[in-house]
């Protein structure tokens, strides 16, 4: 039976329960569909911190080169505030995608209709949005530091020390990611909209220039342009006539966000990081660690459920297994299963609250 390595990456805070959950449906999914899985346990983030000092290490990043696929929970909580920037938990993140060349971010915003109430945004029952987000370049790996400044200003004050990140962007970073975008229209209901900032950042004015470049070489898509605070607003004005979104690092984090919370909960959101074909990818919830509520049960796994079927379809093409768990969470839902994050109390009669390993333990029987 074909065997599957898988690297799992817990991470902190909710980080662990979530992490496994998926592994408990991976496993199950593996069985039902006649392949299974070798999973080796890593150490990044907070928790790597605290063994070794530092967010990363090499036997982490060697493990995952040597994966099929990275399964990660999350990283970072408030107990590490004080670390130096340069080791923050969050830096596992930033050397695992750099590592791994992971540069293109996949994060799916669909609204499930069972929870269409749970909504802030009204009419959002068709929503289903892909947002292709740039993953190794911009501001979070742009030069940055800090230096003092005698520049007078005009109130006659001395600016002082001043801090700077860099937003910066290839040519051939911008090319990539942006041919993935076309490319994922194509499969879908073939709209791209390129989000930037190009009245103010010379950056996006590059992003306009070269997709106009591509455009032509991609005749069934149609390309539009919104600006990212215009975009903010159109997500929570007209959610459902988005498609495909491609942007920035730092713009597809924050609007990734804002498109989880329209869809009830960002506790819903998976999401996929890739590279080059043959290289493993990396699938991970879209939330945080959480640390609030780690180790009350109150997690929601769905997200880091449905990042493991985003793990079967795209780093091990195991698309029946695949759609064989995204079918089993909708049922799940259609049974009224709900974790506190996408439970209200209009709920219809039938819905019930759960916790992590409830709803874990509904997925499992329904797969």
């Amino acid at each position: 039976m074909k065997a599957y390595k898988i690297a799992v990456i817990a991470g902190d805070g909710i980080g662990p329960e979530v992490t496994k959950a998926a592994v408990a449906v991976l496993k199950k999914v593996g069985e039902l569909e006649g392949f299974g899985f070798e999973f080796t346990s890593c150490d990044a983030g907070g928790c790597s911190i605290d063994k070794y000092g530092i967010p990363l290490t090499d036997e982490t990043l060697n493990t995952c080169k040597a994966s099929d696929a990275v399964l990660l929970g999350a990283v970072g909580g408030p107990k590490w505030d004080a670390v130096e920037p340069a080791l923050r938990p969050e830096r596992a993140l930033l050397g695992l995608r750099a590592g791994l060349g992971l540069y293109s971010n996949l994060r799916p915003a669909l609204m499930f209709k069972e929870l269409a109430a749970a909504s802030p945004v009204k009419n959002v029952e068709t929503m289903d949005i892909l947002i292709v987000r740039e993953l190794t370049g911009g501001i979070y790996f742009g030069k940055h530091g800090r230096a003092d400044s005698s520049e007078v200003l005009s109130d006659g004050s001395v600016k002082g020390l001043t801090a700077y990140d860099t937003e910066e962007y290839s040519t051939t970073e911008i090319t990539r990611i942006l041919k993935e975008g076309f490319r994922y229209a194509q499969g879908r209901s073939k709209k791209l909209t390129l989000v930037d900032k190009a009245n103010v950042l010379e950056s996006s004015r590059l992003w306009r220039e070269i997709a106009s470049e591509l455009a032509p070489s991609y005749p069934d898509v149609t390309l539009d342009y919104l600006y990212v605070d215009n975009c903010s607003m159109q997500l929570i004005n007209r959610p459902s006539t988005f498609d495909v979104i491609v942007t920035s690092n730092m713009f597809g984090d924050i609007l990734s966000d804002e498109a989880g919370m329209i869809t009830g909960s960002i506790g819903m959101l998976p999401s996929a990081s890739l590279g080059a074909p043959g290289t493993p990818g990396m699938y991970e919830p879209v939330h945080g660690s959480a640390p609030d509520i780690a180790g009350t049960g109150k997690a929601n796994p769905l997200a880091t459920i449905l990042s493991a079927s985003m793990l079967l379809r795209w780093s091990l093409g195991e698309t029946s297994a695949s759609d064989r768990i995204e079918k089993a969470v909708r049922q799940t839902l259609a049974d009224g299963f709900r974790t506190p994050d996408i439970k209200r109390n209009d709920d219809p009669a039938g819905v019930s609250l759960t916790d992590t390993e409830g709803m874990t333990a509904a997925v499992l029987e329904r797969l």
